[in-house]
């Protein structure tokens, strides 16, 4: 999919935005840039299981958005109306994404790829 990543970060995330926060699976993830320290808003794929998330990188671990929240240790996601602090980042390499859900397993692994996928726990909800 990488390949499709500026299409992606262009015209369909600013579409995204508005309706993310309110769809099941999506999220918008907030994060602060490594050199600017501004702060960025990126719609993703998010998953809770317990007291963590999982995104599933459709584009990659080279993405500045992974890279950002890797340097900062945390960020925070909203999704379904709520917003929840996420810390302790993990890149996971598992080529079968063995915590996904069997449609979404399908999708990223046979369609897009992806073998690899960021954990984080969730710190409180607001």
């Amino acid at each position: 999919m990488w390949p499709f990543r500026h299409l992606a970060t262009r015209v369909v995330d600013p579409l995204l935005l508005p309706v993310a926060t309110r769809l099941p699976g999506f999220g918008v993830l907030t994060h602060v840039g490594r050199t600017t320290g501004r702060r960025y808003r990126t719609p993703i794929n998010v998953f809770r299981r317990g007291d963590e998330c999982l995104v599933f990188l459709t584009y990659g671990s080279d993405v500045q958005w992974v890279k950002n929240v890797l340097a900062a240790g945390r960020c925070s996601v909203e999704t379904r109306g709520r917003v929840v602090e996420l810390i302790d980042p993990e890149l996971i390499d598992d080529p079968q994404l063995r915590p996904a859900p069997p449609h979404i397993r399908f999708v990223e692994r046979r369609i897009a790829g992806v073998t690899r996928y960021l954990r984080m726990r969730v710190a409180s909800s607001t």
